[in-house]
């Protein structure tokens, strides 16, 4: 876990910004006594005593988007909630972290829980719910067992469970471990699976606002948005607004890794650029330079070092080209193959795809075939138009963003390294298997493209 001193001008390594990470590194950061050393459950107090609808206001005024991916403004989230519709309303914590490049939420869990928890608690009272949930990935049992502990701490401290700080307001909170499914990270299919049945996207409309969890008003939330809550509401919104841009603003956590010297969660304002990150981080490994990069993890289409300046916020990295997303920010130097490494983010795609659509179910199978074809040199020149073909078929036109994610891969590497896909044809195998490459020299040293 990397973090930096406090949020400065220009100076690179003064630019991080540790609120959500600012005490990672303390002996037994995850303890109930250490957080409220920290100020720990004042933010609660606070909202607690707001009218609820004060508490969503606060939070829609701060500019808060969602830490998941879409960058959904999180107060007007909890607006669309409706009131006094007689249905019990619920709250449902997305911790599913499975997007390959992705790691901030576990971290995050794993040394401050009650970050989360006290969140939930605050959100609870805005939407007025009183029954909550974290459905956390199954495989990640050190931090399945820290939360269960964590949440079995703040019941015992009077925290969850029945008028919590005398006001009134009971929260029972549970923890569901998934089984592992990275479909289960999309917020329909999490809800799906929540209730016991197999993990599939849901049709919308209706919206899980309006029928989620047991087809009551549901707000499904990542990690990060409710954890980012506390802090808002001690500091107030124009503390929240000092950070990052005017549409994107705050802190937030980058998860920085691939072959760069210091790999790590980097939290700074929204709007910092990989440059800079590199720049505190060491860059990439001695002796070699950056061939390509993501700005959200691997469903994102990939950027070049051409894209190094690009303000790592939502509607930065969109007019780029690209997605935000996670902010998993994986780098990767000259000695990658680009078509080995599409071809493996689109392998995990197709074993992810829950097969409930045709054109994820089919088009992923079919551009598995045709890369590893490729990878092998056993691809023909037309194979190159057919990957965009499928690839066109499947993005916008899946039941889910799962299928836009295993496209973003192949058409952007097709439109920044077409000629490395080409080499593969014509060269009949990897270029960069020194066995079969004119691109090595018989030292071992690279030659020719990308030396």
């Amino acid at each position: 876990m990397t973090m930096a001193p406090a949020i400065g001008e220009t100076s690179p390594e003064k630019l991080l910004a540790p609120v959500l990470s600012a005490h990672w590194d303390e002996p037994r950061s995850w303890t109930l006594e250490n957080y409220l050393r920290h100020d720990g459950w004042a933010a609660a107090r606070r909202a607690l005593a707001m009218p609820p609808d004060d508490v969503i206001a606060l939070v829609k005024d701060s500019g808060l988007r969602g830490r998941g991916g879409a960058g959904f403004p999180t107060g007007m989230k909890w607006q669309f909630i409706p009131q006094g519709d007689g249905k019990p309303h619920y709250l449902v914590v997305n911790a599913d972290e499975s997007e390959p490049g992705a790691c901030k939420d576990m971290p995050l869990l794993f040394a401050s829980p009650h970050t989360l928890i006290e969140g939930i608690v605050i959100a609870c009272h805005a939407i007025r719910s009183d029954r909550a949930f974290i459905y956390l990935r199954g495989e990640v049992v050190p931090v399945l067992r820290r939360l269960h502990e964590a949440v079995r701490e703040a019941y015992e401290a009077g925290y969850l469970g029945r008028d919590i700080l005398g006001t009134g307001l009971d929260v029972e909170l549970t923890v569901h471990a998934g089984a592992g499914a990275y479909i289960c990270g999309e917020e329909t299919a999490l809800l799906d699976s929540l209730e016991g049945r197999r993990g599939q996207p849901r049709l919308r409309p209706p919206f899980p606002a309006v029928a989620g969890l047991y087809a009551c008003p549901t707000v499904v939330n990542n990690v990060e948005s409710i954890a980012s809550v506390p802090a808002i509401v001690l500091r107030g919104k124009e503390w929240f607004r000092s950070m990052g841009t005017d549409k994107s603003p705050g802190f937030t956590l980058y998860s920085l890794s691939g072959h760069v010297v210091s790999p790590g969660q980097y939290e700074g304002p929204m709007g910092i650029t990989l440059r800079q990150l590199l720049d505190m981080s060491g860059g990439m490994r001695p002796g070699h330079r950056l061939k390509f990069w993501t700005p959200g993890g691997s469903s994102s289409p990939m950027f070049t070092p051409e894209h190094l300046d690009v303000p790592l916020d939502f509607d930065s990295v969109g007019a780029a080209g690209s997605l935000l997303g996670t902010k998993s920010l994986q780098c990767f130097d000259e000695t990658t193959c680009v078509v080995r490494a599409v071809t493996r983010w689109v392998e995990f795609y197709a074993h992810e795809s829950c097969g409930k659509c045709t054109p994820c179910r089919e088009g992923t199978y079919w551009l598995v075939q045709l890369l590893r074809d490729l990878e092998a040199g056993r691809g023909r020149k037309d194979d190159l138009d057919k990957l965009a073909d499928i690839a066109s078929n499947i993005d916008g036109k899946s039941f889910c963003a799962l299928g836009d994610g295993a496209a973003a891969p192949v058409v952007s590497s097709l439109r920044h390294f077409r000629a490395e896909y080409e080499e593969h044809i014509t060269g009949k195998g990897c270029p960069f298997d020194p066995a079969k490459s004119v691109l090595w020299a018989d030292d071992g040293h690279r030659t020719g493209v990308g030396a």
